[in-house]
């Protein structure tokens, strides 16, 4: 079974690892503060969880979510993700992150930084569309009719393929937006599938959405 490698264990990364232990995954949690922070959480998930450093949850995982506030991917380390997939949940917030001027003016997007500072690597951009409760809440077996589908992007066909097999395996359909930089225009913050497709924030659990009604949120920014 593929281990999943969790750089960053907060709201989405903590819930990522919750459905992917729920799935039958070993995952390595990790973030900026050290293991011994993520003790808690590794035991609340059992015995496929353990806690470890950065470097650590990079080598083991066979799919890597990094999942850290924008001004810090460059603390990711790149070497030990070579050849990975990687699946980046990140958004950009100039409100935390600070101006970016490549992001300012439109000539990049968040997940193609972090492309770039992984060259090495086949970065998806993913979980970057809904709420972490929400997230939680609404995974369902293949095959129900009111199962939730999360859009993905990413330029390697296989990385995506294997995002899309994960995705199955913990709940949820995919929606292939397109290539990697069609991850940060077509549903970042602010636009139609940016949230908006399952329901309001003020919810605990959210609305389904299925795999049509995702495509033509995407479709519409």
């Amino acid at each position: 079974m593929t281990t999943i490698g969790c750089i960053g264990s907060g709201n989405i990364g903590g819930t990522v690892a919750r459905l992917a232990v729920a799935a039958g995954y070993d995952v390595v949690l990790s973030n900026s503060r050290g293991p011994e922070t993520l003790a808690g959480l590794a035991a609340e998930l059992g015995p496929r969880a353990r806690a470890g450093t950065v470097a650590q949850a990079a080598a083991a995982g066979d799919l890597v979510l990094v999942s850290v506030p924008l001004h810090a991917y460059d603390s990711v380390p790149p070497e030990a993700l070579t050849g990975k997939v990687v699946m980046d949940t990140n958004n950009y917030y100039p409100e935390r992150d600070g101006q970016i001027e490549v992001l300012d003016d439109g000539s990049a997007t968040s997940s193609e930084l972090l492309q770039r500072h992984l060259p090495g690597a086949h970065v998806v951009k993913v979980f970057n569309n809904i709420f972490f409760k929400h997230l939680g809440a609404l995974a369902r077996p293949a095959g129900a009719p009111d199962r939730t589908a999360l859009a993905i992007a990413g330029d390697d066909p296989a990385a995506k393929a294997a995002v899309t097999a994960f995705l199955d395996a913990i709940g949820y359909d995919a929606v292939d937006a397109g290539p990697l930089g069609a991850g940060g225009r077509k549903y970042q913050p602010g636009t139609p599938a940016y949230g908006t497709p399952y329901g309001p924030f003020s919810s605990e659990t959210g609305t389904p959405a299925s795999a049509a009604e995702v495509r033509a949120a995407v479709e519409a920014a």
